[in-house]
């Protein structure tokens, strides 16, 4: 949501910010707090937390580097701090209060009426603070928050410049809270999480709960699954502890084929209610959703649903002019996922971006699928596998239930691993990763590492910036000396880590192109082109080329939008199109032919 004053546009996030996990009520703390910047780190020392009086005024949840935080200064500063003042309503007093931060980067301190609450660490994981005894239910409530980020490469930053100055395809620093801040008032008994496994194979869904509180034989806990307003499923369980585990049979003569599964072309979604109950009264009610769908690997082919897929996709770093990573709005994110699909692609691979949840939500709806990728570290150390490995389980647990998401990517172009090709210790990280993602997710493909370099790998990602399709062809038409190690694929680098080789998995072009127009400034790769022509030709061109080797699954085009100094889009960083959405589809669309 926006509203449009004669001086600026002021940007609102007012939408429920976990759609897969929704509660009817919730108090939305977004909007206008205090603010301050400490670049001598004095505020915890000189009891800022107790005795606030920040003089500058920031829209929350856009981080100060934005313009649309009202500050809009894009120099680093390491401390920041924030400010507001909040009422609960009489009818919670006696529930459990839970502070949520959907994301703030990095470092992330509380403060409730001068109380210490607690910390987390990480950028872009979702986390929450039990903040029940801090409050005062008879006045109004005061919330500190301090920040604290670095310019360290031991720590996932993603795209995120680490220098003063943006350089290569490394953009303005994202400080402090950038995505939803808000307050839910929970019973001591509720619904903690439940994680939803779809099983296409047996036409069920497996549902693994987690409740808070002490269980008792009084529980019960209704599950009512249904589709397009119509109920298909309804139990009850009586847990007897609080993790528990229930799989159901989705077969229903309401539906001509029994279960309706999910898929680009037909995103079909069930409904699903949490309804906690004690004594017959309802303490807790979650609703959301889940698709039917499997992904899995056979004979050198992705499969979904058990059918071979070509996947069409866009590489999209989720920048916006005003906002830079935080989405201006739900408008905003499907206006995104429209235009790629009308331009012919399936799919985005979000690069170096844990995305906000309704961008997840709307490529749930609309059938988009997504490569979720990690950001970055570019050390390697003890510390930065710490740092990367505790925030990437939290990613994995909390967007597991999202159908769109088809592909983990916790590793791009030996970033963060730049010894990867001879590093034992390197390679030894990436295994390990590789086999936790698969311990919560044994589905969905993972890939270590996009781009070349490969240790264990589901599917071998390869990024090539060719200009010329013929010249593209002629490198690729023989896989073996690339899939070998014989030759570099892309002139520079390998397909594989050494000691590690091809096991069949499937092949995929996973960035190309990057074409630019010719411009006073910025950059795209390659040389740059002048005219729609040449541009149309030239894309039209390298996509044939890759489309006519047959041991090739798929594709990902370098990039949705213009970043910053990085002018190589589809799209303006305004989301204006430079080239008709539909001639960019037909080249999409066509056949597998390649005409030499």
């Amino acid at each position: 949501m926006t509203t449009t004053t004669e001086s600026k546009v002021t940007y609102q996030r007012t939408e429920y910010p976990r759609p897969q996990f929704q509660r009817q009520e919730w108090m939305n703390l977004n909007g206008t707090w205090k603010f301050a910047f400490d670049d001598d780190n004095i505020g915890e020392k000189g009891l800022w937390y107790q005795q606030s009086s920040f003089t500058t005024d920031i829209q929350v949840p856009f981080t100060y580097e934005t313009k649309a935080s009202g500050i809009g200064k894009e120099e680093f500063h390491p401390y920041i701090w924030y400010q507001r003042t909040f009422e609960i309503a009489k009818k919670e007093i006696g529930k459990r209060a839970i502070l949520r931060f959907q994301a703030a980067d990095y470092l992330t301190k509380v403060w409730i009426n001068g109380e210490y609450i607690g910390e987390h660490a990480g950028g872009n994981a979702a986390f929450s603070f039990d903040i029940t005894n801090a409050l005062d239910y008879t006045k109004e409530n005061e919330i500190v928050v301090k920040v604290e980020d670095s310019q360290s490469c031991y720590r996932p930053r993603g795209k995120q410049r680490w220098r003063d100055e943006n350089f290569g395809c490394w953009y303005v620093q994202n400080t402090g809270i950038w995505q939803t801040v808000w307050l839910e008032f929970l019973q001591k008994e509720s619904i903690e999480k439940v994680k939803i496994e779809p099983k296409l194979d047996t036409n069920s869904v497996l549902f693994d709960y987690k409740l808070n509180g002490e269980i008792d034989s009084d529980w019960k806990l209704e599950t009512t699954i249904s589709f397009a307003g119509e109920v298909v499923k309804r139990f009850t369980n009586v847990p007897d502890r609080t993790n528990s585990r229930v799989e159901v049979s989705l077969l229903s003569d309401l539906y001509e084929w029994k279960v309706m599964h999910w898929s680009p072309e037909h995103p079909n979604l069930y409904d699903v209610r949490f309804t906690l109950s004690i004594k017959d009264q309802v303490v807790d009610e979650v609703q959301s959703y889940f698709g039917m769908r499997k992904v899995s690997i056979k004979d050198g082919q992705v499969l979904l649903n058990n059918v071979p897929i070509y996947q069409k996709l866009l590489l999209d770093q989720g920048y916006w002019p005003d906002t830079m990573l935080t989405p201006p709005s739900d408008e905003a994110m499907l206006e995104d996922i429209e235009k790629t699909i009308a331009m012919g692609f399936n799919g985005v691979r979000k690069h170096q971006k844990l995305e906000d949840e309704r961008f997840l939500y709307w490529c749930d709806k609309k059938g988009l699928l997504v490569w979720s990728e990690m950001a970055a570290t570019y050390e390697f150390s003890d510390e930065a596998v710490e740092n990367f490995t505790k925030e990437w389980l939290e990613i994995v647990q909390q967007h597991y239930n999202h159908p769109s998401i088809i592909t983990w990517v916790p590793f791009n172009e030996s970033w963060g691993v730049p010894n990867i090709f001879k590093d034992k210790k390197q390679q030894a990280f990436t295994e390990m990763i590789y086999y936790l993602t698969k311990t919560l997710d044994s589905e969905r493909p993972v890939i270590v590492n996009d781009g070349w370099e490969h240790t264990i790998s589901d599917i071998i990602a390869l990024h090539d910036y060719e200009e010329l399709g013929k010249v593209f062809y002629e490198r690729y038409k023989d896989k073996s000396p690339i899939l070998n190690n014989e030759i570099p694929h892309n002139k520079h680098k390998y397909a594989f880590a050494d000691g590690y080789q091809y096991k069949g998995q499937p092949i995929m072009i996973t960035e190309y192109g990057g074409i630019a127009f010719n411009e006073a400034s910025g950059w795209g790769y390659g040389n740059q082109v002048n005219t729609e022509e040449e541009f149309l030709k030239r894309y039209r061109d390298i996509t044939d080329a890759i489309k006519s080797l047959p041991y090739i699954n798929g594709y990902c085009y370098t990039q949705t939008t213009d970043v910053q100094q990085e002018i190589n889009g589809l799209l303006k960083e305004d989301r204006t199109p430079k080239i008709a959405l539909e001639k960019i589809k037909e080249i999409n669309d066509a056949d597998k032919i390649w005409i030499k």
